[in-house]
Order: structure tokens, then sequence, then C-alpha cells
């Protein structure tokens, strides 16, 4: 069975995991799919720090290794892509059919593990770990390790944005306030009859409400650990 591994605290880039999606050449993005159709796949790429880029490096190789064929490089390639700031990014992927079984669509669950709602979004820039199954491959002359996606956890969830293209205009039409209550005033009761004489403040006095406001998660913070093929060349020997 192939190892699982999973990949904790990085940053999720363009995630596709709530159906199946193609790359569309006329229209140059994806679009979603049947899971039986060529190409269809879930998906989720992701960036990660040195110290997180090393490990999962690691890992990768001594699977490579332990299914090696004489015919295969002895070193495994590395297939991280990094970046000008140090981070380095790849990509985890479950194809929707193989061999004409469709596949289990990879599990979703918040930071408490609970299982997230079949059509929940993931979102870039949230904070999420994958769970990836290392899966040693030759194909057409290469090989490599895949990483096969099984399930993500969100750690902090980045709201999709709403894109608006309009800004604001003089003259225009406004929408009015549609809730009835928004600028109504209550009129004081009044005071009961008593031939009793009250004392200072023996009414309830009710403690005004506190306004919260949520505050915004810190995006990860990349760190680059230098260079990876320097930091691994003692791990090659």
């Amino acid at each position: 069975m192939a190892e699982q591994y999973i990949i904790e605290n990085v940053e999720a880039l363009w995630p596709k995991i709530d159906k199946t999606y193609v790359f569309d050449q006329k229209v140059k993005r994806s679009v979603p799919c049947s899971p039986r159709d060529t190409g269809a796949e879930f998906s989720v790429a992701f960036r990660m720090d040195g110290a997180t880029a090393k490990a999962l490096f690691l890992q990768m190789k001594a699977a490579y290794d332990a299914s090696k064929e004489p015919k295969w490089e002895q070193k495994l390639a590395n297939p991280f892509v990094k970046a000008d700031d140090g981070t380095y990014t790849h990509k985890a992927n479950l194809k929707g059919a193989y061999k004409g079984e469709i596949t289990t669509k990879p599990l979703q669950v918040d930071s408490q593990g609970t299982p997230l709602p079949d059509d929940f979004q993931l979102t870039t820039g949230s904070t999420v770990g994958i769970a990836v199954q290392l899966i040693p491959y030759d194909f057409g002359g290469k090989q490599n390790v895949s990483l096969r996606l099984k399930a993500v956890q969100v750690i902090k969830y980045v709201p999709m944005e709403v894109r608006n293209p309009f800004g604001a205009v003089d003259g225009g039409f406004v929408l009015e306030d549609a809730n009835p209550f928004a600028k109504a005033t209550v009129a004081p009761a009044p005071a009961p009859k008593s031939n009793n004489v009250l004392e200072a403040d023996d009414g309830f006095d009710e403690e005004a409400p506190v306004k919260r406001t949520a505050k915004k998660a810190d995006d990860p913070a990349p760190s680059g650990e230098g260079d990876l093929d320097d930091i691994l060349d003692k791990w090659d020997d």
C-alpha cells in the first residue's frame, strides 16, 4: 500500500476539490466536468517554506528509493518550483476515475476534524494540511513521485472574495434599508402610578452591548530556508 504523508501548514493555491475539473484549452481555464472525462481530477497546489519542502522531499525520496527499478534514474529529481521569496510550490491531485472506476472524493475537514459540507469550496490563501499518498512512477521515460490527494484540513479559511467591477457614481439608484425596524424609535414607557416613593436607580439598568470585531487571521509567513538542492546535497549520499 502506498505510504501516506501529511503536509502541514501550507498555503492553498487554486484548489479544486468540491468536484472534478478539467483544463479547457478553448477558454484557457479549468472547468467542472464528469469524473470519467479525460483529464478530470481533484487538485490543490500549495506554497510551503524551505523546511516543509525539505521534509516532503525526503519522504518522496524514501518512497522513490524503495520502488526504484534498475532503469530508473539514480536520484530523484527535485519537482518543486522555487519562488524569488524562497518558498516552494507543488501540487497534489487525484484523478476522477482509474480504469473506469470513479474515485472517492477527497475528504475536507475543519480544524477540529469535522467534515465540511459536500459543496464546500476551499479558497486560495487559506492555510491547510494536506494528506497525500506518495506514488512513485515511471512515465514517458521520466521517473518521480506523485502526490495523490486524499484529504485536506482547513486550519485558517480565507472567505471567498466577491469581485465588484463597479465604483460609486453620483445621482444614481441607492438601495434603501429594507429593515422596517432600522429607524424605528421606541417611546419610553410611562412611569407606573404608585403611592410608594421609589429609591434612586430603582429601575433595571441594561448594560450597553459590546461591539466585537473579528480579528483578521494573519497569513502564514513564508520563510526561505536556502536553496533546497543545496540543503539536500548531504541527504543524497
